[in-house]
């Protein structure tokens, strides 16, 4: 019953990421006497990302796998770029959905925004964004 949860969960993200793995359209902006936007100021960043503040994150694919192993909970690594247009769209539906981050806490959770070269987090290539399941 558990592995079958966790598959559903796996395809789950894998519909959504193929599903989001398309660019946004642009949003055309009109100039006009308005005052331009005050930006927010920036918040400190934080583990999650902006993927679930909620959620509890590690900072190192070493201390998730410790983590796994004291828990017996399964990792789940999500490597993204912040520049990419498919990452932040599935960032978005990633932290927006309440039944995915009512799964996501079955899991140790680590994101990665930089490449690694450890073989064993890029199996089949990569590329972003990208979710393994350890």
């Amino acid at each position: 019953a558990m592995e079958k949860s966790y598959m559903s969960v796996f395809l789950l993200l894998v519909a959504l990421s193929c599903a989001l793995a398309k660019e946004p359209p642009k949003k055309e902006t009109k100039e006009g006497n308005k005052a331009p936007k005050e930006t927010k100021p920036k918040l400190p960043q934080t583990l999650s990302r902006g993927w679930g503040d909620h959620l509890i994150w590690t900072q190192t694919y070493e201390e998730a796998l410790f983590r796994s192993k004291t828990s017996n909970k399964p990792v789940m690594i999500i490597h993204h770029l912040e520049d990419c247009p498919h990452s932040q769209a599935l960032k978005k539906a990633f932290a927006e959905n309440k039944d995915i981050q009512k799964m996501a806490e079955k899991f140790i959770l680590l994101n990665l925004v930089y490449e690694t070269t450890d073989k064993n987090l890029s199996p089949d290539g990569q590329y972003v964004p990208r979710i393994l399941f350890i």
